[in-house]
């Protein structure tokens, strides 16, 4: 697998091609997220926690996710991450592209199209992950947990997203979210499919300077 250089890149540097790419990136990863849910097969280990929160605390989904979102922001301080333009437009595209996409997408009733839609769900979600971090703009607060963790540690993204995963799912089985199928294919899924997209869509500056 070759190395992808994930370090962020000022926006003014072709900023067309990679907002373009940054944020197609966040509106295919909320629609991946209304597809798992509609699927109703097992959320993701994240949404698994912000469901056990909100049950727990009576705050909304939304307000749960935005509190998680501000925690894991706190990790990045050892980890010497920097947030960008990437990772506040992370926060309110994939919200508001996911809720457009649920307020779109019925809920399926057979088996076989509520898989479908469950797989074709994780593989656009890797996908879009791959696409938005690729952009180099700055990765949303999980993501940049994830690149910062693998930057520290010399581990591939594929363990380290997998062992965060896991550890998030464990935490919100334990406080009483939704676990499923769908559950444990993102979480064993979703490293992997990250890692062998991010060569495909990354954008490099030798790309830029080859053309030229």
């Amino acid at each position: 697998m070759p190395s992808v250089d994930l370090k962020q890149v000022a926006i003014r540097v072709n900023p067309g091609r990679r907002l373009t790419q940054l944020f197609a990136g966040l509106v295919l990863y909320g629609a991946s997220m209304a597809m798992q849910i509609e699927a109703t097969l097992g959320l993701s280990p994240w949404d698994v926690l912000h469901e056990a929160l909100h049950k727990r605390t009576g705050l909304s989904f939304g307000t749960i996710t935005a509190i998680t979102s501000v925690a894991v922001l706190l990790c990045w301080i050892p980890l010497r991450q920097r947030p960008g333009f990437g990772t506040v437009a992370n926060v309110v595209v994939i919200s508001v592209a996911v809720d457009v996409t649920l307020a779109l997408l019925p809920t399926p009733d057979g088996l076989v199209t509520r898989i479908t839609l469950l797989v074709g769900g994780v593989v656009l979600n890797g996908l879009a992950t791959a696409a938005y971090i690729g952009a180099r703009l700055g990765p949303g607060p999980r993501d940049g947990l994830m690149t910062g963790l693998a930057g520290r540690t010399g581990y591939a993204i594929r363990w380290v997203r997998t062992a965060i995963e896991l550890t998030v799912l464990a935490c919100g089985w334990l406080l009483g979210g939704t676990v499923g199928i769908g559950t444990a294919l993102y979480a064993l899924a979703i490293g992997p499919l990250a890692q062998a997209f991010l060569p495909l869509v990354s954008w490099t500056p030798r790309a830029e300077v080859t053309r030229h």
